[in-house]
């Protein structure tokens, strides 16, 4: 008897946490990468714990409640469908209000930066002769390829690191650069 109420509480925990993933990734309104996804419910926020979080995204997954792409650096995007809206607006007030308020403040503040952090990709790797080559990608969100991408090549890897660090903050600036002046909108 024991063990049936505990895992009847276990399950009511664990639905719980379903839905506070789906609120959050409600709430974001974009494809969010799995890794950020682990980071910001587990490590940030500890809205839930780190194990059961990868058990859930694979959950709702399996459910259709969420559906994972894949974009060109092979990294897993999750967006929610449909069908974990619905079962959101259904079953929202078991996410308790002051969690929700948290998720809703977090999503407020840090949006515009998860979002950068996902549409604006680099990555570096060593040449044969020491050099680095450097790929810069921008992401339209929910799309898996790039919809920009340059490679450049620098001459050390401290260099790469600051190009790196730059394409952050200069990457919209660089595309509008390039679009205006390489392409005909005529």
């Amino acid at each position: 008897m024991e063990n049936i109420i505990s895992n009847e509480i276990n399950n009511e925990e664990k639905v719980r946490l379903k839905l506070t993933l789906l609120f959050f990734m409600e709430k974001m309104e974009i494809s969010l990468t799995k890794n950020s996804i682990l980071d910001i419910c587990s490590i940030e926020n500890d809205w839930i714990s780190y194990m059961d979080c990868v058990s859930i995204i694979a959950e709702l997954n399996e459910s259709g409640f969420i559906y994972k792409t894949e974009n060109a650096e092979n990294d897993e995007l999750y967006s929610i469908t449909y069908a974990g809206r619905e079962c959101l607006a259904q079953l929202y007030n078991r996410v308790p209000y002051e969690l929700r308020e948290k998720i809703t403040e977090y999503v407020k503040n840090n949006k515009l930066s998860v979002k950068t952090s996902q549409e604006y990709t680099s990555n570096y790797v060593k040449n044969e002769d020491g050099s680095y080559t450097v790929t810069l990608r921008i992401y339209e969100p929910m799309i898996a390829s790039p919809m920009f991408e340059i490679k450049i090549k620098a001459p050390s890897r401290q260099s790469a690191i600051e190009a790196d660090k730059k394409w952050k903050r200069q990457a919209p600036n660089v595309y509008e650069f390039v679009y205006e002046n390489l392409v005909n909108t005529d």
